[in-house]
């Protein structure tokens, strides 16, 4: 019987905040995979291609009640242009950054389902440290 954790996705619609705060709706997909378990995915939808951000999944769980981030991500709790609550992830790369926003239930229901796939502080339990060790040197000797 298999009894790993099951990878969870979520489709939701971000908002892409201009320099001038217009929003433009993009569709995209958050990912939680058991197999990489402090991380989360997000898969842009931009036409015919994908773009992904992989970050760790304490940023987004944190974000949602507090700034959270250092480096190329950011996150952090917001009211948008009408009040309703909102979680901000601000994305920063070489290439430029990129703002969008997030209704925060679809974001705390995401959290929820990725905490019952994988207990917050278990994601150790998860990790094959010899493996990794192997892999590492294998790459290394190639």
């Amino acid at each position: 019987m298999n009894t790993a954790p099951l990878t969870v996705t979520q489709p939701v619609t971000l908002e892409l905040i201009d320099a001038t705060g217009a929003s433009t709706p993009i569709e995209a997909e958050l990912q939680y995979d058991p197999r990489d378990p402090y991380a989360v995915t997000t898969v842009f939808m931009t036409g015919s291609s994908q773009v992904r951000w992989t970050f760790g999944r304490d940023l987004l769980t944190e974000g949602l009640y507090e700034p959270s981030g250092d480096g190329d991500v950011h996150v952090w709790p917001c009211l948008d242009s009408a009040g309703h609550a909102v979680v901000i992830i601000e994305l920063c790369s070489p290439d430029g950054e990129a703002l969008v926003q997030a209704r925060t239930g679809d974001l705390s229901t995401f959290v929820e389902r990725m905490g019952k796939a994988v207990t917050p502080g278990t994601e150790s339990e998860l990790i094959d440290v010899d493996a990794a060790i192997n892999a590492i040197f294998a790459a290394e000797a190639a």
